[in-house]
């Protein structure tokens, strides 16, 4: 049986609260009572509660964490950022995968409210919701990717907007003439303002837009393959694709391999995120890059920030700088 504070108090005599002060280090306890109570602890193998004590003071020193997606190296990146960054400062990550499932991301954020999280970092499963979704979240959180200019709630991001003006002016530089969008989701945030870049660029550039060439499937393997079929067998001549994220890519240069398209000659891939195997030696894709650890730490970072303001926090937003990578599946 664990060792309480009655029972060091029992041993020496002295009350519950004397011992309680002294171990928490408040005031009204003379500095040899103070020593001497800690030695008897240690003597005894007093371990303090952390729930107990987490109860009393409000706090659990646990953080919540809901991302749709696991097995997207994006979404591992990003979460080590959290998880160092937690461990760094005391905290234990509760992490929930809603596998894009709205209904199982609203089954973990009722869990991690019942477990009295200090906070919860959210990657919504969709983002077409109304702001009484978020209203239920009773303590502090912070959105991922979420909706530049948003001030409803604290969100951290990359500057997506200009990260899809960067692919698609590079592409227009190194030559491309019918320059495509294969985007995940439609209604998603971080592919609509992806696409707003990659309009821009075309527009500056005196390009037509062509909305045909604008294709959305999901942010998977199988969805890239499928969007290149649809682009590739289209009458436009498409000769480059900015794809939404480096996985719809890599199902781009599926589709180009097996059906006989050279890359990047006939064909200009340009992905988004630099996940860890888009530097591999068979893959060299050209992308832009999110900065995914620093990610995970700054959200992380906002949010201790949030919980220390308590009352007082006031929503912010940060958005993250994007760099293009020129790898070998452009010209």
């Amino acid at each position: 049986m664990s060792v309480t504070i009655k029972d060091i108090a029992k041993s020496l005599g002295v009350s519950y609260s004397t011992v309680s002060r002294a171990l928490n280090n408040k005031p009204g306890v003379s500095k040899k009572t103070r020593e001497r109570i800690i030695e008897q602890a240690k003597k005894m193998g007093y371990q303090p509660n952390d729930m107990a004590r987490g109860l009393v003071k409000k706090r659990t020193k646990t953080i919540g964490v809901v991302i749709p997606d696991i097995a997207n190296s994006f979404f591992g990146e990003v979460t080590q950022g959290i998880i160092d960054t937690a461990n760094e400062n005391g905290y234990t990550i509760l992490l929930c995968i809603s596998n894009w499932d709205f209904d199982i991301e609203k089954k973990h954020l009722k869990t991690l409210l019942e477990k009295r999280v200090d906070g919860i970092i959210l990657k919504p499963a969709k983002d077409d919701v109304d702001e009484k979704y978020f209203s239920k979240i009773n303590v502090p959180f912070i959105l991922l990717e979420g909706w530049q200019g948003d001030k409803s709630c604290s969100y951290v991001k990359v500057d997506n907007e200009k990260g899809g003006y960067m692919a698609t002016k590079y592409l227009i530089e190194r030559g491309y003439q019918n320059i495509a969008y294969a985007g995940g989701k439609k209604e998603a945030h971080s592919n609509l303002e992806r696409v707003e870049g990659y309009i821009k660029a075309l527009k500056e550039h005196g390009r037509k837009v062509e909305r045909e060439l604008i294709r959305h499937n999901d942010f998977t393997v199988s969805g890239g393959y499928k969007l290149a079929e649809e682009l590739l067998n289209s009458h436009n001549k498409v000769d480059a694709i900015f794809a939404g994220n480096d996985v719809i890519a890599l199902g781009i240069l599926h589709y180009a391999a097996t059906h006989g398209y050279k890359v990047p000659d006939q064909l200009g891939v340009i992905g988004f995120d630099d996940i860890f195997y888009a530097e591999f030696h068979q893959i060299q894709l050209t992308t832009i890059r999110q900065p995914k650890y620093l990610l995970g730490k700054n959200t992380l970072e906002l949010l201790l920030q949030e919980i220390r303001d308590d009352e007082d926090r006031v929503n912010k937003a940060m958005i993250l700088e994007p760099k293009l990578i020129v790898r070998k599946t452009t010209r």
